[in-house]
């Protein structure tokens, strides 16, 4: 067990729980030995659930009486506080029994207990909610997606070494290629904090990092770069907007190609090419947004996945603990 990546799972979190959350560790684990899941809940319904697929050397069950609900303010749930299943799983990372912690459930919850139970990395002000985003040439970390609505460009620039060090964890072989998500290429577009960032890093010289300038919305997707920089506001409408596009564009080609009889011909006749297409945008692929500036990595899966979802939230805890991105991030801040 030592050498298992220890990961403490909220089980009580998000829709459909705990059923959803132990099929995606029996599914995780089935092509995954590498881990131990210290799972927090009602271990009555988690035993159901497990019905014996899973190996006793692999996992634990810490049973808890209550759990967040969605319908929490993060002031509540904070209130309810030390009995949770999340509250006990963030502990446990608190005090190294876990290595990381995963959660399905109310997301302002989650960013509160955290903050509450964890210490921030030194000489780091905020943390950032980031998550991984397909683009052309395979994947990009974005930050920040909503933890701060506001920002300074030491923040700025913090998140930038952040998301960075996070890239070098999940992607180890790829150097990170950092922009600023602003209104326009120039160096002259954008509001005062983003120039000024924009010039600390242009001045600032790594061997861990490059930095590529700026970025516009209508270029995420394209692949020239794979760190994203962004205050929480601007990081999270670009988050639904690019969630919604994805959404509208797979929902009106399924409606282009079953409409009618030339368009289920087509569907037959392009099977693998879309098929492609919607494994390319499924979003359950990307599942796992991380909470970085704490000194213990912290998931958040989104609350309406499914097994599989979870299950490839689960493969990103188990890459940001062999990645070492906590340690990263110290020798890089």
């Amino acid at each position: 067990m030592s050498d298992l990546v220890k990961i403490a799972v909220d089980a009580m979190g998000g829709d459909n729980s705990p059923r959803k959350i132990i099929d995606g560790i029996i599914h995780h684990h089935n092509s995954n030995k590498d881990n131990f899941y210290m799972i927090f809940g009602n271990e009555t319904e988690i035993k159901k659930c497990i019905n014996n697929q899973l190996d006793q050397k692999f996992f634990k069950i810490i049973h808890t009486e209550s759990s967040v609900k969605s319908t929490d303010s993060p002031l509540e749930a904070a209130k309810r506080g030390k009995k949770t299943s999340m509250w006990l799983a963030i502990e446990s990372v608190k005090k190294k029994e876990s290595d990381i912690v995963i959660s399905a459930g109310n997301t302002g919850a989650l960013l509160v207990i955290a903050k509450l139970n964890l210490k921030m990395i030194e000489n780091i002000d905020k943390p950032a909610l980031s998550a991984l985003w397909p683009n052309k040439n395979g994947m990009s970390v974005v930050l920040d997606l909503g933890a701060n609505i506001e920002c300074s460009s030491k923040n700025l620039v913090d998140f930038s070494i952040m998301g960075a060090s996070l890239y070098r964890s999940l992607y180890p072989s790829e150097k990170p290629q950092i922009a600023l998500l602003n209104i326009g290429s120039e160096e002259l577009k954008g509001n005062e904090i983003i120039k000024e960032t924009y010039q600390i890093l242009n001045n600032k010289k790594s061997n861990d990092y490059d930095f590529k300038g700026y970025i516009e919305g209508n270029e995420l997707m394209k692949g020239d770069v794979n760190v994203i920089v962004s205050d929480g506001f601007t990081g999270n409408v670009a988050l639904k907007t690019a969630e919604g596009t994805a959404n509208f564009i797979t929902s009106e080609l399924k409606n282009a190609l079953t409409g009618n009889i030339i368009g289920k011909i087509s569907s037959v006749l392009n099977y693998f090419n879309l098929n492609r297409f919607k494994k390319r945008l499924d979003p359950r692929l990307y599942n796992g947004a991380i909470f970085i500036g704490l000194d213990s990595p912290v998931v958040k899966s989104h609350g309406g996945t499914d097994y599989i979802g979870f299950s490839n939230s689960l493969n990103v805890c188990n890459r940001i603990v062999n990645g070492n991105l906590i340690n990263k991030i110290k020798k890089n801040i």
